[in-house]
């Protein structure tokens, strides 16, 4: 059962197990994905989610709902482990069931859903508790005929300011109760005064500056050309406010190899300029006024800058790139503008040039599964460490889009991307004909999505309990202040909590997060989410109010950051222990008497099996030397700042058998178990997980079924230069174009764009597409979902003997 990389616990099959012998399990007796999936659609889908109640448990994130905010913030933005907290510690140290909520603060909301209201109290701000300076929500109390109210969270006795006086009906609310939406609504915004602003100044619109690496392998791959073009479009399309003519972010142009070329990009210049700082250790911008530009307004200064920059360089040889300087030019640029913003850095080579920021390859497979295997992903302190807090205090996100041949030292130079809420973009072994459309529709997406700057988040409760700890792309510089250089529609933080005293089943368990940033157009607000809970003393009332796609979140997020301080072994063995536990626990405290040889798992929890397993069998958990140390430092920075939605599908894909769709039908085909055991050799199957889309052509597959779709007479002539391209023929064929469509629609619904691979059976290929089947046998180490049910199994009925 246990590959050589799964060393550890998994060892001996489920013939070990203790009991009677037993029966061979039939795969669709254990529990099915796909059918809870299926399951909660049909009971919730279509349907309108009012959050008018304390510890209601949302529809599932695959579910498609509308929700109507009526005091309590949407799931869109807030979900947790359980909507039930356990009213003391003890209780939490007995089931081990982590209590956590993420956050997703600018989540997008769709089109029918009611967008967030701005509430502007003028020169007096927003009205916060004296005491614990939680901000005017649906949880403070009015009394004394509407004169004070007592704080939710802190329980403290404010007086109401004499403007916001209002009278209270007799049910003792307030009677422009409907009116205010920091009453009534569980999210909403504050516009902030100066206090709220650096300095006391107000805030800039923010900067976009665009870094491009012009050495030989950048320019030789024709990705310098590919990014210039796109820019003269895409410039565009800036972000703006809903209604403005046109974007206020500023723009910026830098090329750099071994040193840096700045642009003078004025509107009243003829012909761009440009000035070399050739000095990396003493980094300073050579030109203040004419660098960061209005688009518009310098639009021919730009294109002619863009025409020239490919040709500038094409002779090129430099081979040699540096980072770190790079950077630090995009903070002080920024710096002298008084702005926040994003450098989009594109990237070819680990920076071995003399410069700080220097790095060597470390790459080493040998420390596989040992003590040391942790270093390989521990970013090299050296200057990165400054530089993040340089970036994060001049509110300057960094975009690194990588084109690497070889080791880049992701796990250091990714880890100012995930420091600073920025993302790490890679495009191995880079082709323009092959890979450059899944790289401009990344470029685009990030560059047009809703975004927040230099913000700061904090996380307020009540009584009893407080968050005390943080994962995500954010810098912590003390126990209580999230700060992010950025924050987009994308990004999530994942809070845990722990109790300092007891909860009441009467109040609840309450909680705001606040979020302090400056929107696209330089305005300064506080965005606002509420949420409330219930606490119960019954353990069965915790395991109800589970959800487990949250909780996957949190154990990846958490495995993830203790991978970089213990040996892989060991988080692996508390990932299942801890699961164990909770089982366990359930199992003791919760569930009818049965016989000890029987499996039994809380309803809410019932997959959280397969998605643990999954988990396991993930590249930056798995030990082996098989695997790029950058992709497995990729997937361990990308899934930090992941949603509830990205975690899900990243650890149980989509499998979508495609051969006998209803043409004539919108719907997407219900996707089947994520197993070998589902596929057919006549079948086409589609499978994606957020990162990677395949289409799998069985070796039977009709040939009028390839026909439609390739436009070639069978599997055979399934051309491999398409495998080159990725990317479907248009046909004008209801086959063809129903493909298109679904394949569209996944793409819509993603964050990042997914390069489409066609794979046919038994092919070479083929090995790419299996690892993510994980209910099976991992390709790399790891057991199938079947043998890890039975190891489960197994020790639950150790830790309850």
């Amino acid at each position: 059962m246990a590959g050589p990389g799964m060393a550890g616990p998994f060892q001996g099959g489920a013939a070990q197990m203790a009991g009677p012998p037993q029966k061979k399990l039939d795969p669709d007796s254990i529990p099915s994905t796909t059918q809870v999936i299926e399951d909660d659609q049909a009971k919730r889908g279509g349907q309108v989610y009012t959050t008018n109640l304390r510890g209601q448990v949302p529809p599932l994130v695959t579910t498609d709902y509308t929700v109507q905010d009526q005091g309590n913030a949407s799931p869109r933005f807030m979900r947790c482990t359980t909507y039930s907290f356990p009213c003391t510690a003890d209780l939490a140290k007995q089931c081990q069931v982590p209590l956590a909520t993420i956050i997703k603060p600018f989540a997008t909301v769709p089109k029918n859903e009611t967008p967030m209201y701005v509430v502007n109290h003028g020169e007096t701000g927003p009205i916060r508790c004296n005491r614990c300076k939680a901000y005017m929500c649906p949880y403070m109390q009015f009394m004394d005929g509407g004169r004070r109210y007592q704080c939710g969270f802190c329980n403290c006795i404010n007086e109401v300011p004499a403007f916001y006086f209002q009278h209270l009906d007799h049910m003792g609310r307030r009677v422009d109760f409907y009116e205010r939406p920091e009453l009534s609504l569980g999210s909403y915004e504050f516009a902030a005064t100066l206090d709220y602003c650096k300095n006391n100044k107000p805030a800039s619109p923010p900067a976009y500056i665009f870094m491009i690496d012009v050495s030989y392998a950048n320019i030789k791959s024709g990705l310098v050309r590919l990014v210039c073009d796109e820019l003269k479009t895409l410039l565009d399309n800036l972000p703006r406010e809903d209604g403005a003519e046109s974007s206020m972010v500023k723009v910026g142009f830098v090329t750099y190899n071994k040193i840096l070329h700045f642009y003078n990009v004025k509107s009243a210049l003829a012909q761009p300029q440009m000035m070399v700082v050739s000095d990396t250790a003493e980094m300073f911008v050579p030109l203040l006024d004419g660098f960061l530009v209005n688009f518009q307004e310098s639009r021919a200064v730009i294109n002619n800058l863009l025409d020239q920059i490919p040709d500038m360089f094409a002779d090129t040889n430099e081979s040699e790139t540096v980072y770190a300087p790079v950077i630090q030019a995009g903070v002080e640029a920024l710096k002298a503008a008084e702005c926040s913003g994003k450098l989009f850095i594109f990237h070819s080579s680990i920076p071995t040039a003399e410069a700080p920021g220097k790095l060597k390859n470390r790459d080493d497979k040998k420390l596989i599964n040992t003590e040391k295997e942790k270093t390989l992903f521990q970013p090299q302190k050296a200057v990165y460490e400054q530089l993040s807090k340089d970036c994060v205090s001049q509110g300057c996100s960094v975009d690194l889009f990588l084109f690497p041949s070889q080791y880049v030292d992701i796990a250091t130079m990714g880890d100012v991307a995930t420091q600073t809420g920025g993302s790490v973009f890679k495009y191995s072994n880079f082709q323009v004909e092959r890979d450059g459309q899944h790289f401009l529709s990344d470029l685009r997406k990030d560059v047009e999505k809703a975004i927040g700057f230099d913000a700061i988040m904090r996380v307020r409760t009540s009584t009893g309990f407080r968050a005390t700890d943080f994962f995500g792309a954010i810098h912590m510089n003390n126990t209580t202040d999230v700060e992010m250089a950025a924050v987009d529609c994308d990004k999530a933080v994942t809070v845990e909590f722990k109790h300092d005293d007891t909860l009441s089943e009467e109040t609840g368990a309450l909680m705001q997060c606040a979020l302090l940033y400056t929107t696209i157009s330089g305005q300064r607000r506080l965005r606002i989410h509420n949420l409330s809970l219930n606490c119960s003393a019954q353990l069965s009332e915790l395991y109800k109010s589970c959800e487990t796609d949250a909780l996957i979140n949190f154990f990846a997020k958490s495995a993830y950051r203790a991978m970089l301080n213990q040996p892989l072994k060991t988080v692996r063995e508390i990932l299942v222990n801890q699961a164990a536990h909770m089982l366990a626990c359930y199992r003791k405290n919760c569930a009818s008497p049965s016989a000890a040889s029987q499996l039994i798992l809380p309803d809410a929890m019932k997959v959280f099996p397969v998605y643990l397993n999954s988990l396991l069998k993930t590249g930056p958990l798995v030990g082996s030397a098989e695997l790029s140390t950058d992709d497995r430092a990729h997937q361990r920075l990308s899934t930090t700042a992941m949603g509830v939605e990205d975690t899900q599908l990243l650890l149980y894909p989509r499998l979508v058998p495609l051969h006998n769709m209803d043409v004539a039908s919108d719907v997407v085909p219900t996707p089947v178990r994520c197993s070998e055991e589902r596929l057919t050799d006549a079948g086409m199957f589609l499978l994606e997980n957020g990162c990677s889309l395949f289409l799998w052509l069985g070796q039977a597959c009709p040939p009028e079924l390839i026909q439609s779709v390739f436009n070639v007479p069978s599997l055979a002539h399934v051309p491999v230069d398409l495998v080159r391209t990725r990317s479907l023929p248009e046909l004008d064929n209801p086959q063809s174009k129903k493909l298109r469509s679904i394949v569209d629609s996944l793409l819509d619904q993603r964050p990042s764009s997914m390069k489409l691979m066609i794979v046919k059976q038994k092919d070479r290929s083929e090995i790419m597409f299996r690892q993510h089947l994980v209910e099976d046998k991992g390709l790399h180490g790891g057991a199938s979902y079947m043998d890890f049910l039975c190891y489960v199994h197994r020790e639950i009925r150790q830790v309850l003997t």
